[in-house]
């Protein structure tokens, strides 16, 4: 939205009968929370017009009528410059950032004394309540920007502790491969195995290359000419656009197509690098931590590991095809 060309408003009155407390009354306030709607006064609100707020209060409307009650929609045009001005201010979401930006202060203060599951656990909540403020911030300013940058930096800053060598994404064309090309090959991927790795190692050898052997790296430089690299920059298999390495291999090896890896995929990339969550996340990722604490190598944490992501793809296969 432009910050600084005149815009009409939105306003919406609402009556409802009953208590204050009452399941219809408190159903209304949390829709108008969620859209980010400025109170002027009881029963009374304000947002920018767009056809999505218009849409949705719509909605809202017909559910107050619904619940017995009244609802009004209003549309104002440009005002006056102070009066838009004290309308702008209603929006305004420094106070939110503020205190987004004393919770990333206190996960990097903690930083060293979590494990990586907890970190990222951590910087994902935040992650997500950003993206919340983001979606309700109708007049972003220096604030938003702040709290992006900061956020980006401590996600930088724990992969560098966590995965110092964590992939950035390339733009290139995924291409469809021959699997017959692909058989009793070495791979090779960067050592102490997390989520993405662990699973695509899963995935090449359940669906790609049943004869395949690993080699765990301590740099991307140690990977041999021979070995078909995943999961480091330069690697044969690594993030391209929005994709992290397992979509990357589901892609390329025709795999999409099965349900149940389809939404581990989804699963892998929220873990990865975030996004739309998923149910499983955080109790896969408290598994995987704990396999990881008590396996002396990744040979074993990828055979321990396994079963866990075979069980998880039978479950989504079920759900997806009921």
């Amino acid at each position: 939205m432009n910050t600084k060309a005149p815009i009409n408003w939105l306003v919406f009155t609402t009556s409802l009968p009953g208590r204050s407390q009452s399941t219809p009354r408190v159903r209304l306030w949390r829709a108008l929370k969620d859209l980010g709607a400025a109170t002027l006064r009881d029963g009374v609100v304000l947002l920018p017009a767009t056809d999505t707020h218009r849409a949705k209060l719509e909605a809202i409307g017909e559910q107050v009528e619904a619940d017995g009650g009244t609802a009004w929609l209003l549309e104002l045009s440009e005002q006056r410059t102070h009066t838009e001005e004290q309308m702008r201010s209603s929006f305004d979401r420094s106070e939110a950032y503020e205190e987004l930006q004393g919770k990333l202060s206190t996960l990097r203060s903690e930083l060293p004394r979590l494990d990586e599951a907890s970190a990222r656990r951590q910087l994902r909540r935040i992650e997500r309540e950003f993206d919340a403020t983001v979606l309700v911030d109708f007049f972003p300013g220096e604030a938003q920007a702040k709290a992006e940058e900061a956020v980006g930096e401590l996600a930088i800053q724990i992969n560098r502790r966590f995965s110092p060598q964590e992939p950035t994404a390339q733009e290139s064309e995924i291409r469809l491969l021959d699997g017959d090309l692909y058989q009793g090959r070495l791979w090779a991927t960067r050592r102490r195995l997390w989520v993405d790795r662990v699973a695509s190692a899963w995935l090449i050898r359940s669906f790609i290359d049943k004869e395949a052997k690993f080699l765990w790296l301590e740099r991307p430089d140690d990977c041999p000419d021979k070995a078909l690299g995943f999961d480091f920059d330069g690697a044969a298999f690594t993030h391209v656009g929005d994709r992290v390495t397992f979509e990357v291999l589901l892609a390329s090896f025709g795999l999409e197509t099965d349900p149940g890896l389809a939404q581990l995929g989804r699963l892998i990339h929220y873990l990865d690098v975030g996004g739309e969550p998923v149910a499983e996340a955080a109790g896969f990722e408290a598994v995987l931590a704990g396999l990881r604490d008590s396996t002396h190598d990744d040979d074993a944490l990828l055979a321990a590991a396994s079963p866990v992501l075979d069980a998880l793809r039978r479950r989504y296969t079920a759900v997806t095809t009921q």
